[in-house]
């Protein structure tokens, strides 16, 4: 239901625009003023395209309030949710190793190799 009022909504927008482009300009735009044999007289209110955009906005905007009311009271989930953020799952612990209190400390695997004292028994002292 709710994809048919949307194409018939965008149908009776295309048919409100091409109603309003086929109207003659009457000239009171921008307070310019206007004839007196304009809108407001008898002869231009019973005009067919007068009347044609005034029903056709009506029911654009009938159109408009049901679908947000349809829209707003939908209950299925119909948005894409591939980019929403998903709950963090809890790391999986990795026990530490057995510690042996009688071996010597390890070195850490990426720790260099201390460095030893410089042997200087080659080299001359001045005295």
């Amino acid at each position: 239901m709710f994809p048919f009022l949307l194409v018939l909504h965008a149908i009776v927008a295309a048919v409100l625009v091409t109603f309003i482009l086929m109207q003659r300009s009457e000239g009171g735009g921008l307070g310019m003023g206007g004839s007196p044999s304009g809108l407001m007289s008898a002869r231009g209110a019973a005009d067919f395209l007068t009347r044609a955009t005034s029903v056709s906005a009506a029911l654009f905007v009938a159109l408009s309030i049901l679908l947000a009311f349809l829209a707003a009271t939908r209950h299925n989930q119909a948005l894409d949710t591939s980019l929403a953020r998903r709950a963090a799952t809890a790391p999986t612990a990795v026990p530490p190793p057995a510690i042996d209190p009688g071996a010597p400390p390890a070195a850490a695997p990426n720790a260099a190799a201390p460095a030893s004292p410089p042997d200087n028994s080659s080299v001359p002292l001045a005295h």
